[in-house]
């Protein structure tokens, strides 16, 4: 008895902002590549088809696009990660083990400072049925 059938894998490539077709935003496009192998006994062999495709943050559709499309916006976000790392003048990102910046907290908005930070106190609140 024989098991075979076929898997799909998808890898995104690349999250690039341009002009949606279809909602006309300008919005955040997750470049994808499906890759569908031949399995055999759950082990994937060798690749059936590969598709490119586009898909739209903001509405959700998704575009077939040729690959050397796929692969120019993949070199174009790489390129524009190079030049934000390199930028001079600009604190780096929290995430590339850089220490806090002084006044700036470290998770979520900033707070006003004329708010009361924790929790209330006793009687910060209205009594009820008064």
């Amino acid at each position: 008895m024989l098991i075979w059938g076929w898997r799909t894998r998808i890898y995104v490539l690349a999250m690039t902002t341009f002009l949606c077709g279809r909602c006309g935003n300008p919005a955040s496009h997750a470049v994808r590549k499906a890759v569908t192998k031949f399995t055999l006994f759950f082990i994937p062999l060798f690749p059936i088809s590969v598709k490119y495709t586009a898909q739209c943050t903001f509405c959700g559709i998704e575009n077939r696009i040729p690959k050397e499309d796929a692969l120019r916006l993949q070199a174009q976000e790489e390129q524009g990660q190079a030049r934000q790392q390199a930028a001079p003048g600009y604190p780096p990102h929290p995430s590339q083990g850089a220490a806090p910046q002084a006044g700036f907290p470290q998770q979520g908005y900033p707070q006003h400072p004329s708010q009361p930070q924790g929790f209330p106190q006793q009687g910060q609140f209205p009594q009820q049925g008064q």
